[in-house]
């Protein structure tokens, strides 16, 4: 399904019911907007990982502008700022109230940004893998340096620099640095969802040699006012557990799980453990 929005188009999908049958009554879900990382990555690769979640609320799955299934456009328009805005007017256009958010690596980044602006219409904020400084680039290089490979490290040049030529570079660097990234990697096996997802490497290069940069909302956190979940893998490298530490400092009586068998890929590294989590959460702050 797609959504024309603002300048731009949105595909998004729908995972689940929001009313449903219980006895002699119907009852309403709660409505979750799924934010996928990246930058230049889709929405495909939380399929079927999340699906569990359906049962708990209704999913809506989208990609940003300029990624996966939506209208490509300027590139200098794929900021988070505008990924924010997006977000917001397609709150509006499926006629929602408040939203159960939920973010991954940079789409945790715009979860953030979004509960910070929009704090009226969050019911619950979950944040994984993620970070609200820039501070996070400098870190991952970091750790890069420590524990990664020498091609590992050659080949994320392309990243700091956002200087990937075409999608099969920015394939190619997914698989070599899979070690980095989950703690059960398999070279033999890659993930499923890397070769179903669709790539921009527009988006994750302006990501990458500008905004990113210079982003923060550390500082604005305190504004955030709907219960939240911040869970962080212990061995992440590109978003070390220190910013999700910081995170859940930073908003009010927040909840923190660090999952300590996990990369940044909670989602591949201990899956169940991480539905729990998000599930009884739920329940718990309803």
């Amino acid at each position: 399904m797609r959504a024309k929005i603002r300048d731009t188009e949105i595909y998004f999908d729908v995972e689940g019911s929001s009313l449903v049958a219980d006895g002699s009554r119907m009852r309403e879900k709660p409505v979750a907007l799924v934010i996928h990382g990246g930058p230049g990555a889709d929405h495909s690769s939380y399929k079927p990982a999340f699906s569990p979640l359906s049962q708990k609320m209704q999913l809506v799955y989208f990609d940003h502008r300029g990624q996966g299934r939506s209208a490509r456009g300027p590139k200098e328009t794929y900021t988070l700022d505008n990924n924010v805005e997006d977000m917001e007017a397609l709150r509006q256009y499926l006629g929602l109230d408040k939203i159960v958010v939920l973010g991954t690596s940079y789409g945790g980044m715009v979860a953030l940004a979004y509960a910070v602006r929009y704090p009226q219409y969050v019911s619950h904020l979950i944040v994984i893998a993620t970070a609200a400084n820039y501070r996070f680039l400098q870190r991952g290089k970091e750790i890069l340096a420590e524990k990664g490979t020498d091609e590992q490290k050659a080949i994320a040049s392309r990243l700091w620099d956002g200087t990937f030529e075409n999608e099969q570079q920015l394939h190619e660097y997914f698989q070599v640095m899979g070690s980095m990234y989950s703690l059960t990697h398999d070279p033999s096996s890659p993930p499923k969802s890397w070769s179903r997802t669709i790539l921009s490497i527009d988006a994750i290069n302006i990501a990458f040699s500008s905004f990113l940069r210079h982003y923060n909302v550390l500082d604005q956190l305190h504004k955030i006012t709907s219960p939240t979940l911040v869970i962080a893998g212990r061995h992440d490298w590109i978003c070390a557990p220190e910013f999700s530490e910081e995170i859940a400092q930073a908003i009010p009586h927040a909840d923190l799980r660090i999952f300590e068998n996990s990369g940044h890929l909670i989602r591949v590294d201990e899956p169940e453990a991480l539905l729990d989590a998000i599930a009884g959460f739920l329940v718990y702050k309803t």
